[in-house]
């Protein structure tokens, strides 16, 4: 009786690695609908369903739901940062088939192949984050009007200021991510370029008496 194949290591790592950044992605999100969906409820509201989110299986309903909208967020972002994630291609890469080639040489060296894959696990978080930042923010300047808070002004003034530099920084930290990764590819996967041999000066004639 034949086993059958087993995953290679590198793609459980990486499969495990892309389910731990939806979940980190969609769990932001989810924090921010929570906020939201508190603040929108009042005070009254959530302390009457508290008892109920705090049980296991809302825990896990919880996580299931998170890893959804982590699918649904990332590809939200990477949408809505296309066309500056092309215009950042075209400097390394005239056409898009210039990276297609470039993609599918870099993945016949694993070790380049790997640290690629490092690079895209993190551009996809901050891409994911920089709509989070935006939710969170919203979220809590909603709840800090809604509930009874001291120094209500200043506590809102914070937390808008925090929420702006928190996308601001998640979305330079993807565009220097993902500028970088498309120079890297296009060094790595550059021809190497042709040594020309210099030519050698003709033999002078022999000398007849």
């Amino acid at each position: 009786m034949t086993r059958p194949p087993q995953p290679e290591p590198t793609a459980v790592v990486a499969a495990t690695a892309m389910f731990v950044e939806v979940l980190v992605v969609g769990i932001g999100f989810l924090t921010g609908l929570g906020t939201l969906a508190a603040a929108i409820a009042g005070p009254d509201n959530s302390s009457q369903l508290a008892p109920a989110a705090g049980t296991p299986l809302a825990a896990g309903a919880a996580l299931a739901f998170a890893y959804a909208l982590g699918i649904l967020i990332d590809r939200a972002a990477d949408t809505a940062l296309a066309p500056a994630r092309r215009r950042l291609r075209t400097q390394s890469f005239p056409t898009s088939t210039a990276y297609a080639q470039a993609r599918l040489k870099l993945a016949e060296t694993p070790a380049l192949a790997a640290r690629a894959d490092y690079a895209r696990s993190r551009l996809r978080i901050c891409r994911g984050w920089t709509l989070n930042s935006i939710l969170l923010t919203l979220a809590t300047d909603v709840a800090l009007w809604r509930y009874p808070v001291e120094h209500r002004p200043l506590l809102l003034a914070t937390a808008t200021v925090l929420g702006a530099l928190a996308t601001v920084g998640f979305y330079l930290s993807w565009h220097t991510i993902t500028a970088t990764g498309y120079r890297k590819l296009a060094v790595q996967t550059a021809p190497a370029p042709t040594q020309t041999v210099p030519a050698q000066p003709p033999a002078p004639a022999p000398h007849t008496p």
